[in-house]
């Protein structure tokens, strides 16, 4: 089980490798991220693309340690797949939130305010605000 008090995320991709990468980048970025329990939940049950919902399922199960969820969500039929489970009671652990981030920035900026010890709304609120990190 996770450490208690920290916010897990999980990242939800339709491709287990982008999933995994930006989860890699992401705890590379927070200084390593150990502390901070991410779990991917990318492309199909037998390995193919889309969005399984038992795999998001057990992500969210694996880095639930009390202080809530945050799920990142790449494209719009994972989002609609993890809404769809919050509007089932029992799907996903209670205080998980989709946040509403672009995946990549979004997954770095929840990565290093949960490191940091951020609570659930803190993470959100930093990932979300990555929609104006401006390039130019």
């Amino acid at each position: 089980m996770p450490e208690a008090g920290r916010v897990g995320i999980v990242l939800v991709s339709h491709s287990a490798r982008v999933a995994g990468a930006v989860a890699e980048l992401a705890r590379e970025l927070a200084g390593g991220g150990a502390a901070v329990p991410v779990a991917t939940a990318g492309g199909t049950a037998d390995g193919g693309f889309g969005t399984s919902a038992e795999l998001v399922s057990a992500a969210a199960a694996t880095v639930d340690g009390g202080a809530g969820v945050a799920v990142l969500a790449d494209l719009g039929s994972a989002v609609l797949t993890v809404k769809a489970m919050l509007a089932e009671d029992g799907e996903l652990p209670d205080g998980t939130r989709l946040v509403d981030a672009p995946f990549v920035e979004g997954a770095v900026a929840a990565v290093v305010t949960a490191a940091a010890g951020g609570d659930l709304a803190a993470v959100a609120a930093a990932a979300g605000e990555a929609y104006s990190y401006r390039k130019v």
